[in-house]
C-alpha cells in the first residue's frame, strides 16, 4: 500500500512538472497561401497580446510589491526592518492553509490509519503537534517583531 501511494504521488508530480499549456489553433486547411499567411499572422498577434497581458500583470505585481515594501519601510523606519516585516507578514498569511492541511493529514494518520497501527498513530499525533506549534509561531512572530522594533505603542 505504501509503495502504491508513493509511486502514485511521484507519477502525479512528474505529470504536473512535465505538463505544458496547449493552445488551440484552427485545423481548417487553407485554400491559398494568403489565407495561411493570415492565420500565422493572427496566431502571432494573439501570442503578442498574451505576452503583453502577462507583462502588464507582472508589472502590476511589481508595483504592488514596491508599494508594500515602501509602506513597511516607512512604518518601521528602515529598509531592513521593512523587508523582515514584509516577509513575516507573508509568512503569517501563507502559514494558515499550509498548517491546516498538515493538521488534517496528522489527524488522518492518528484517527483513521492509527486505529490499527500504534506507530502510525504516534506519527499522526506528532504531526498534529508540530503543525500546531508551527502555526502558533508563524502567527505570533510578526507581533513579537512589531513589539520589539516599535515598542508597545503601535
Amino acid at each position: 500500500m505504501k509503495k502504491f501511494l508513493y509511486y502514485s504521488v511521484v507519477i502525479f508530480m512528474l505529470i504536473m512538472l512535465i505538463a505544458m499549456p496547449i493552445y488551440a489553433t484552427s485545423n481548417v486547411p487553407a485554400n491559398n497561401a494568403g489565407q495561411e499567411n493570415n492565420n500565422s499572422t493572427q496566431i502571432a498577434t494573439e501570442k503578442n497580446v498574451l505576452e503583453t497581458e502577462n507583462a502588464t500583470k507582472f508589472a502590476q505585481m511589481k508595483e504592488e510589491f514596491k508599494s508594500k515594501f515602501e509602506q513597511y519601510s516607512e512604518k518601521y523606519g528602515s529598509d531592513v526592518y521593512g523587508v523582515v516585516a514584509l516577509i513575516l507578514d507573508t509568512l503569517r498569511i501563507y502559514s494558515i492553509p499550509f498548517c491546516f492541511v498538515g493538521i488534517a493529514v496528522g489527524a488522518i494518520y492518528q484517527y483513521v490509519i492509527g486505529i490499527r497501527k500504534l506507530d502510525v498513530r504516534d506519527r499522526g499525533f506528532n504531526l498534529v503537534i508540530a503543525f500546531v506549534t508551527a502555526l502558533v509561531i508563524c502567527q505570533v512572530l510578526p507581533l513579537v517583531f512589531a513589539v520589539v522594533t516599535r515598542g508597545w505603542v503601535l
